[in-house]
């Protein structure tokens, strides 16, 4: 098994600010537009992302939550492994807001479908949008395509993009590894 570096920890830094000020660019004071993290990973951008327009660039009181979509999955009880439940915490209503999803890797987009359907149950959003960091263009199963994307990887099946968060592995990167 060997890995390449795809990004590295200055490389993240930068598509993080690059995604924010396209997010400013498009939503300016967040008043009527709600993060939602898809869990399991894309809380850790979705809470670096919240951060850094609150820190940086001085954007107040935005709504962020984390959506939990494993009984949504097209694959539930398909499998022999048991699927594990995350946390969904959206205390916040959705009806009428601009939704940003916001998850580490677009792969097949099949976890976005189940996003799309789990998101119904707290009311309807004005508009859905789709914020990742890594857009793995060449493997999608589904019609959907990312509207903010902080780097575009060519990477055929049998590699896997590995995103690293400082917070969660210890260091800031993206890692394409070939089995």
């Amino acid at each position: 098994m060997s890995q390449k570096v795809l990004l590295n920890a200055t490389e993240v830094n930068i598509a993080l600010h690059r995604l924010a000020c396209q997010l400013i660019e498009n939503h300016d004071t967040f008043e009527n537009t709600v993060l939602v993290g898809i869990q399991p990973r894309g809380i850790f951008l979705a809470e670096r992302l919240k951060s850094l327009l609150e820190t940086e660039y001085k954007i107040k009181n935005i709504q962020m939550g984390y959506l939990d979509i494993t009984f949504y999955r097209d694959d539930f009880r398909r499998g022999e492994k048991t699927l594990e439940a995350n946390t969904t915490k959206i205390d916040f209503i959705v009806e009428d807001k601009k939704v940003v999803f916001v998850d580490d890797v677009l792969y097949t987009g099949r976890s976005i479908r189940a996003a799309l359907t789990a998101i119904q149950s707290f009311g309807r959003p004005l508009e859905i949008e789709l914020l990742t960091l890594i857009d793995r263009r060449f493997s999608r199963h589904l019609p959907i395509q990312p509207d903010y994307r902080g780097r575009q990887v060519d990477a055929i099946n049998e590699e896997k993009v590995k995103v690293c968060w400082v917070e969660n592995e210890g260091e800031d990167a993206v890692y394409l590894i070939n089995k």
